[in-house]
């Protein structure tokens, strides 16, 4: 597996991902990132602002995408940036792959100066719950600058600083 940075040719996959992800789920409904406007062309939301965006890919091992996930600076926070669209293709899922994402979306996010990760998510999707809950996020209170009306699970976590 490979990460890196997204890329225009990323951008239906990525699409198909998250689509296929939420349907499976039952959450192809309005105020889920399914209907995001950006979701078609990820790339150009994330590298128009590559100081306070991003969004990394996962390749497998035949250089196909298996996935990704991206930040944005929060508009009510400067110096937290919101997880968003943590996406993996069926074929990949359960190999903890979701974990290596956001350990290196952890990583960018301090790179970039952020202190705190916010996300937004669905109490059914128990896995993704777990997982976060596993990496030390902690839940919240919806914040008045929620954006996925149909989420129902916000959380954050404090980026300890790393050693130099």
């Amino acid at each position: 597996m490979r990460i890196r940075q997204i890329s225009p040719g990323d951008d239906v996959c990525l699409a198909q991902i998250v689509r296929s992800s939420l349907r499976s789920k039952g959450l192809d409904i309005p105020g889920t990132a399914y209907f995001d406007s950006e979701l078609d062309h990820l790339s150009s939301y994330y590298l128009a602002d590559p100081g306070s965006r991003c969004y990394l890919v996962m390749e497998d091992e035949e250089g196909l995408v298996a996935g990704g996930v991206g930040l944005a600076r929060l508009s009510w926070d400067s110096v937290c940036a919101e997880v968003q669209k943590l996406y993996l293709a069926d074929r990949v899922k359960g190999r903890g792959l979701g974990r290596v994402l956001m350990e290196a979306l952890e990583r960018e996010a301090r790179a970039m100066g952020f202190s705190s990760l916010y996300l937004e998510t669905h109490s059914t999707l128990r896995t993704a719950v777990a997982l976060y809950r596993s990496m030390g996020y902690v839940e919240v209170e919806r914040p008045e600058g929620a954006i996925h009306s149909a989420m129902d699970c916000f959380m954050r976590k404090e980026l300890a600083a790393v050693p130099v």
